[in-house]
């Protein structure tokens, strides 16, 4: 038997209140509008009850949706989509662990468990030194974006435009700039 979207609203409502119960969140469950005769009725649900739950298409809840907490909320999920995008994206460009670990803190089992997510292979040893036409690319854009820098990095992305722009994979590119800085420096 199928089961119905209140059936399936109604249970998982139910569950959240049992786990509430659990853990001594009555706050939540005052907001939910439990009074002390349906906590006692919650305390004495069986599994059993719980699945049967499962069938019933009818549901007792009043639902409404609070803005103040909805678009913050989902504010936050589409950031983090953006964010994981971008690690995606320089490490399809060939993105190093160091570069990785400095913009994002990323462990090196994080890392190769992505690199592995998007099917791409780990890079053994150093990258190749990129030709001297492509040095000068990676330098001219690196100078369009001087005005970027901060502490001597630039922004993820314009590292990821600056391979867009060149064609060098960003190992390189990060290479070659940290490299050039350090020797400036």
């Amino acid at each position: 038997m199928m089961t119905s979207k209140e059936a399936q609203l109604t249970s998982a409502v139910m569950v959240y209140a049992l786990r509430c119960l659990q853990e001594g969140d009555q706050g939540a469950l005052r907001d939910m509008n439990f009074g002390p005769a349906e906590i006692r009725a919650l305390q004495d649900l069986s599994m059993g009850d719980l699945c049967h739950l499962e069938k019933v298409r009818a549901h007792c809840l009043s639902v409404a949706l609070n803005r103040d907490v909805y678009w913050p909320m989902l504010s936050q999920l589409k950031q983090r989509r953006e964010h994981e995008s971008l690690q995606h994206k320089l490490i399809q460009a060939d993105a190093s662990l160091d570069m990785m670990q400095t913009f994002f803190g990323m462990s090196g089992r994080e890392y190769a468990k992505l690199r592995r997510a998007l099917l791409l292979r780990m890079s053994a040893g150093r990258p190749a030194e990129p030709s001297e036409k492509e040095v000068v690319r990676i330098w001219a854009a690196w100078r369009e974006r001087e005005d970027q820098l901060q502490d001597g990095l630039l922004p993820p992305e314009e590292y990821l435009n600056i391979h867009e722009e060149t064609g060098v994979p960003l190992r390189a590119i990060w290479r070659q700039t940290r490299m050039g800085l350090n020797f400036a420096g």
